[in-house]
């Protein structure tokens, strides 16, 4: 390609032939494209080059450097990828990326990039050397954090992390010299956990690939890249967290679980862990559970006034069966152990069955499901049924067995909640259905199905009124009455969000309660889209309904709802 571009250079009497040939002599030498190199050695100026390139392949220049760019779209394309194909990630349109590019021809490029983003790619063209001005410059904004956090290790104060119930019985002298040498190692991950609690992550990624070590923090429902600290820690990293997590060091080819209690400034804080072998060493993912940030108070989730009042009257409920569905991660237990904390009371015995227990509620009889041992779902609901109990509540119905035992368990006398992995309410009775529950069952136990999803919340701190056309409104579910009668906002980025522009996160709600008229579709074995048509004329609001309100309100944004939601 590059001979090429010189060629037409040369024809177009913008360099000579002479110029052309000690260009491609440095190539040989040093690398790097025709161009630059020509820019290099003077032959060329940087804004005639790319005038040149914009006129050769029919696409707007871009000067980066006057370019005002969001940090929020840089993150759409990762640091190795923008310096491997020389491109920089302009603005976004709708579903259309703008992509800077040093060669505009590179269709492999632009292909990489539309499977990455799932966006389509608008090229222009800008200088080698801009675009690289570019990557420098936000890339390494991106990074300022993980640099002041691996250059504050040295002074990192970590005397406020305690680590609450590790073992320390039985250390001999050999084990506090190995102790002593790794003090680093220990100051490490304290710093990695203590960042991640004081920034509101839910989860850790620890991951060693061939030549580098990557951690990840999950904030808001995203992972971001926080760190690369140096590959030969790995295997220290690894046995730090494991001796923390009580779980065996010298077994690396097994996947092991464990749990972490810390105290960080006054405050109880319990880290499930999760070790698996991977080709270049042990991935770790550690799940944050900070009872102080869980929210009980069902009016603060995100539900609108009739959800809230539907999902009140069914936990309220002397018995039936509530199910609450989502995908991992949508804050399904959150909702239960708000539905729970509702109606704990002193004269009612609650009893749960999770897989894991990832919070203690007092006042509530908790049990850790654990399989391996024969304690499935299905045997401790068998047990509950001798306990007396009022109410149930199962992590998750995941077969006939679980799904048998809580229905009749609903049709007793009891309150059963449970969690079932479905996409929205209604196809959650055709999930119940092909597990082999019969329709009558499912019709006389189900009072209300309630599907969710978590929506990332626009920074409140740097939120702008973003200028939407009328069409995508329309095309997103507004009717033409109300499109003028609310404005949408999105995050600019500050230092309150990390850049990001979304700060905290607010639950998006489907609430189907399972009235006469859907009672009757069950039977009569009606399809999924005819429940979901009933349900909505007689007063439900699907997710992406639900979505459409609370970007009216200005609490979320409309790629958001389109990123969590599907049409209706």
């Amino acid at each position: 390609m590059a001979p090429k571009i010189g060629q037409l250079l040369v024809t177009n009497k913008i360099i000579t032939e002479e110029q052309l040939v000690n260009a491609i002599e440095l190539q040989k030498k040093e690398g790097g494209r025709i161009g630059s190199n020509l820019v290099k050695l003077g032959f060329i100026n940087d804004e005639r080059f790319v005038q040149f390139l914009s006129k050769q392949y029919g696409v707007p220049a871009v000067n980066l450097s006057s370019e005002q760019i969001d940090p929020s779209i840089v993150k759409f394309i990762p640091h190795e990828v923008a310096s491997k194909y020389h491109i920089f990630p302009v603005s976004k349109n709708g579903a259309s990326l703008t992509l800077a590019m040093a060669d505009p021809s590179n269709v492999f490029a632009i292909d990489d990039i539309k499977f990455m983003t799932g966006y389509n790619v608008k090229p222009v063209v800008a200088s080698e050397s801009a675009i690289k001005e570019a990557i420098s410059r936000y890339y390494e904004q991106q990074s300022d954090a993980l640099q002041n956090v691996m250059d504050s290790i040295t002074d990192f104060k970590d005397e406020g992390l305690d680590l609450i119930q590790e073992r320390e019985e039985d250390v001999d002298v050999s084990e506090l010299k190995t102790a002593v040498e790794e003090a680093p190692v220990v100051k490490l991950v304290n710093l990695i956990l203590g960042e991640a609690i004081m920034r509101g992550a839910s989860d850790i990624h620890f991951e060693p690939y061939e030549k580098s070590l990557r951690v990840r923090y999950r904030i808001d429902g995203v992972l971001y890249d926080v760190m690369q600290p140096p590959v030969k820690l790995k295997a220290a990293l690894s046995s730090r967290i494991k001796i923390m997590s009580e779980l065996d060091i010298s077994e690396r080819r097994l996947p092991q679980d464990g749990r972490i209690k810390l105290k960080i400034k006054d405050k109880s804080v319990d880290l499930r862990v999760s070790t698996l072998p991977t080709l270049f060493g042990e991935k770790i993912v550690m799940r944050i559970l900070d009872k102080s940030s869980l929210t009980l108070e069902l009016t603060k989730l995100g539900f609108e006034e009739q959800s809230l009042r539907d999902f009140n009257d069914s936990i309220s409920s002397p018995y039936g069966m509530v199910l609450v569905t989502g995908p991992t991660g949508s804050g399904k237990t959150t909702t239960l152990y708000s539905a729970l904390s509702t109606v704990n009371k002193i004269d009612v015995n609650i009893m749960t069955a999770e897989d894991p227990v990832e919070y203690n509620l007092l006042g509530i009889n908790q049990v850790h499901v654990r399989e391996e041992i024969g304690l499935t779902f299905a045997a401790a609901l068998r047990s509950f049924l001798r306990q007396d109990p009022d109410i149930i509540m199962v992590g998750e119905i995941r077969d006939f067995e679980t799904a048998e035992i809580a229905v009749k368990s609903a049709l007793t006398g009891h309150l059963v909640l449970s969690t079932i992995h479905t996409n929205d309410a209604p196809s959650t009775i055709s999930r119940l259905l092909n597990m082999g529950i019969e329709p009558f069952l499912v019709s006389a136990s189900v009072l209300l199905i309630l599907a969710q999803r978590l929506s990332r919340k626009v920074c409140q701190q740097c939120k702008v009124e973003e200028d939407i056309p009328e069409s995508v409104l329309l095309d997103l579910g507004f009717s033409k009455d109300e499109i003028n009668t609310f404005k949408c906002f999105k995050g600019k980025g500050c230092q309150a969000c990390s850049g990001t522009g979304y700060k905290g996160r607010i639950a998006l709600y489907e609430v189907m309660p399972v009235k006469e008229e859907v009672k009757e579709l069950i039977l009569k074995g009606a399809s999924t889209s005819e429940i979901k048509r009933t349900a909505v004329r007689l007063g439900m609001k699907t997710l992406r309904m639900s979505g459409l309100t609370k970007i009216k309100e200005g609490l979320t944004s409309i790629e958001e709802v389109l990123r969590v939601t599907f049409g209706d």
